[in-house]
């Protein structure tokens, strides 16, 4: 039988913290880094991660579902962009967050899992919002010095060997013209591109193709919330500029079937990930 899942924090805030969910045997647990979505926003949690990783322990890897801090929802009839945060997140907080619980595996692991963990085999999943995480944190080692996430040279930090992004939201700029998530990213990054240029910069994904990191992406035909071009604009520079990318146009699935468990678009997802790490751990 599965242990049950357990919460660690890896800050002080309420919503960081990772859950562990771990197989009942086996070593050398690599470990699928799951990022949920919701548009970065407050009203949606680590329980949309919870079946997903529940799907991926059963194959014989170890499943961390990330919280982060997330942007409270705007008051009726203000401006968007400055808008007071309840939450805690927002720009830069919900960036660093996420890179914040990589590093923590390996104290966790150590802590909490007995050393099961091989930090050294980490892919991130994440859906929508999380899918921008994802391939964010893939492309960490490409962050500038000494801005929000990146790596001081000596500072601890645990790479990952790629994402699996589950319509990804990867162009912020042409998410936030396009009115993605109704106004999302703008509320992300507290304004919109022309006014806050350097933030979108830093945390759209596809600024930074040309640095190697190895992305997949699955994209339904029928999604009505990120479109399939977010997908198809990533892809095509990061073919252009020579990265490791695949794109997997699933037709006949919306935004929400391929988080599905028993969605035959899920398996093909978990199998993308496991692939990714090259297999489970050592049983």
């Amino acid at each position: 039988m599965t242990p049950a899942p357990r919460d660690y924090a890896y800050g002080d805030h309420p919503s960081q913290i990772v859950r562990l969910h771990l197989p009942e045997a086996g070593d050398a647990l690599p470990v699928v880094l799951v990022i949920h979505g919701g548009f970065w926003r407050q009203r949606y949690g680590i329980e949309y991660a919870d079946p997903l990783c529940r799907s991926l322990v059963e194959q014989g890897v170890a499943a961390a579902a990330i919280e982060y801090r997330r942007v409270g929802r705007p008051f009726v009839g203000s401006n968007r962009g400055d808008v007071a945060d309840p939450a805690g997140g927002g720009w830069p907080m919900t960036l660093t967050d996420v890179a914040r619980a990589v590093d923590s595996l390996d104290t966790l692991g150590q802590l909490t899992a007995r050393g099961r963990l091989d930090v050294a085999r980490i892919v991130a999943l994440g859906h929508s919002a999380g899918g921008h995480l994802a391939a964010w944190l893939a492309h960490r080692e490409a962050l500038r010095p000494a801005t929000p996430g990146a790596v001081a040279p000596g500072d601890h930090h645990n790479p990952i060997l790629g994402a699996v992004c589950q319509a990804g939201v990867l162009d912020l700029v042409a998410a936030a013209n396009g009115g993605v998530g109704h106004g999302a990213v703008v509320d992300l990054l507290g304004g919109e591109p022309g006014s806050v240029a350097q933030r979108y910069r830093h945390a759209s994904p596809i600024n930074y193709v040309g640095d190697g990191a190895r992305i997949t992406l699955v994209h339904g035909l029928d999604d009505d919330e990120v479109p399939v071009d977010q997908s198809r604009r990533y892809a095509a520079a990061a073919v252009a500029a020579g990265d490791p990318v695949e794109l997997y146009e699933v037709p006949d699935i919306g935004h929400y079937d391929m988080i599905e468990p028993g969605d035959p678009a899920w398996f093909r997802c978990r199998d993308l990930a496991l692939e990714m790490l090259g297999g489970p751990g050592q049983t």
